[in-house]
């Protein structure tokens, strides 16, 4: 790795991502969320979380974008937090690393099975792509430059 990569990767955004989710509750709030928890008392008795750790964690996703936090029109006590168009993002994110767990730290596939709407199968495994749809290994990655990035030529219409 040359020496200007490896100065360039202090500004990877890995860290601030990080930042952003924080820990553990962080992701299991969010796996919540996915699965169409909306309440704290959903989320605390789901997650069986002290009441103040989730009242963090929530503010701290609501601070980043990821979650909203809304009161309800009928009872404007009640809350509900839903995820947005960031936190719904993160879905791959999640999927990898419950793969990642199933293989390398369980060594069993988890329950519930996650599964495709349409058919009822099992979902594959997440994988980095090429451009042009090939899987990619460690092995074919490397950092490069931005101004060393070859960039496809913009498609134009038929004219």
């Amino acid at each position: 790795m040359s020496g200007k990569i490896r100065e360039i990767l202090s500004e990877c955004s890995l860290p601030a991502a990080l930042e952003a989710m924080g820990e553990r509750w962080s992701f299991m709030i969010l796996r919540a969320a996915f699965n169409g928890l909306h309440h704290f008392e959903e989320f605390q008795s789901e997650l069986g979380i002290a009441r103040n750790i989730l009242a963090n964690r929530l503010a701290r996703l609501v601070e980043h974008g990821i979650l909203t936090r809304e009161a309800m029109p009928e009872d404007r006590r009640k809350i509900e937090y839903r995820l947005t168009e960031k936190g719904a993002a993160l879905l791959p994110t999640m999927i990898a690393l419950r793969q990642w767990g199933e293989r390398w730290e369980t060594g069993m596939p988890a329950t519930p099975v996650l599964v495709d709407a349409r058919d009822m199968r099992p979902i594959g495994p997440i994988e980095v792509r090429a451009w042009d749809g090939r899987v990619l290994t460690k092995h074919d990655l490397l950092w490069a430059l931005a101004e060393d990035v070859v960039h496809e030529p913009e498609m134009r219409a038929a004219e």
